[in-house]
């Protein structure tokens, strides 16, 4: 090494210490031990149930808007998440999240073989009308659920849940 060198980066050879093989293992046993924790920590963390959320109420519709056996498309909580409020044939009002939990396709209200249920035309799925779990198709879990409330002759959308299966 030349004089210029060894001025420009003086270097004690002495006490220059490689990695050993055994360091080196050491430590990809260790980093490799700490992805398998995050890894498990994290699979843990999504089996927990996070199913209802609270948001700030917002009006839907008058009660005498909708008749049994239709439904009324409207944005919760937010002005681009859209939901589908449905009037069951008793009477009974229903909102869920109007995208697919496949591939976010917009769902539609339907009547088929005299069961309602919520159906994605995109791919055939179908989820149940009574509590937005999946009945057929690819859909991976359940579809979320508006919370609503009645006040007089309003109907309120005051949170979201999903069910947990």
């Amino acid at each position: 090494m030349s004089d210029r060198l060894r001025e420009d980066f003086p270097i004690d050879w002495e006490e220059d210490h490689f990695v050993t093989r055994r360091e080196f293992f050491k430590f990809l046993t260790l980093a490799s031990g700490g992805v398998a924790v995050g890894t498990a920590a994290l699979a843990a963390y999504a089996q927990l149930p996070k199913n209802r959320r609270q948001f700030q109420p917002a009006f839907v519709c008058n009660v005498d808007k909708l008749t049994p056996g239709s439904s009324l498309a409207f944005s919760y909580p937010r002005a681009h998440d859209l939901c589908l409020l449905v009037r069951k044939s008793s009477g009974e009002f229903v909102a869920y999240s109007r995208r697919c939990t496949h591939l976010s396709c917009p769902v539609e209200y339907e009547r088929q073989n005299g069961e309602e249920i919520l159906y994605c035309p995109c791919h055939h799925g179908s989820f149940s009308i009574e509590d937005g779990r999946v009945l057929q198709g690819p859909p991976p879990r359940p579809i979320p659920r508006i919370e609503l409330e009645r006040r007089e002759d309003e109907i309120w959308a005051v949170g979201a849940y999903s069910e947990v299966e």
